[in-house]
């Protein structure tokens, strides 16, 4: 199937190296990010997951869960984990998955047989606490995600979600944001009483709410 954005993502059940996760059951009332990796011992999915385990108090204090996928077998992840914490010096501290029957990678459309026919894409799906999709990326082989961005954009997501803003380009937590074109000025008035810089009738900048 290919999921949208707003699409309820599929529940699923998995064993992971922290036991057996009934996926929307695991999420609860938090935030997750599912990210796939083509197979084990993979130097770029290497460096990822170790980056993902040092930045996991950055995830946690966002209320945002995360789950590596790999399409190989449980027995065979505690050696790759064992490389991780060699090449990175970062203990694997969130679960990873063991989709070797590849029953997630078809859920959640990880098979391109243009870049391959057996090994999943390398793709990163925000998902919010409703269980629908919020983001989804996806990378080629040769290049490394960026978590930052990733955590960036879950930044953006947490916000607007609560806020009548949007973000704009290469925004950072704490800087400006835009009134979303649907608030009236008038009712731009009473949302942020500080008021707002008009750019355009279109483009009203107003600080961050509760930055």
């Amino acid at each position: 199937m290919t999921l949208r954005l707003g699409d309820q993502v599929p529940d699923f059940t998995a064993e992971t190296t922290q036991g057996p996760v009934r996926f929307h059951e695991w999420l609860g009332e938090s935030w997750g990010v599912l990210f796939s990796h083509p197979k084990n011992f993979t130097p770029v999915c290497t460096t990822e997951l170790g980056q993902v385990a040092h930045l996991k108090g950055e995830f946690d204090k966002r209320n945002v869960k995360v789950i590596g996928l790999s399409v190989d077998t449980l027995d065979n992840h505690p050696a790759w984990v064992d490389d991780i914490r060699l090449a990175t010096g970062a203990e694997l501290n969130f679960p990873l998955i063991a989709d070797d029957r590849r029953t997630v990678s078809d859920l959640y459309d990880l098979i391109h047989p243009n870049a391959s026919d057996t090994a999943t894409v390398r793709s990163v799906f925000v998902i919010g606490p409703d269980k629908k999709l919020k983001l989804t990326l996806t990378y080629p082989a040769s290049t490394g995600r960026n978590f930052q961005e990733i955590l960036r954009v879950i930044d953006s997501l947490q916000l607007t979600s609560t806020h009548a803003v949007a973000t704009p380009a290469d925004w950072k937590q704490g800087e400006d944001v835009i009134i979303v074109p649907s608030v009236s000025d008038e009712a731009a008035k009473e949302k942020f009483p500080e008021g707002w810089t008009t750019i355009k009738p279109y483009l009203r900048v107003v600080r961050q709410p509760g930055g």
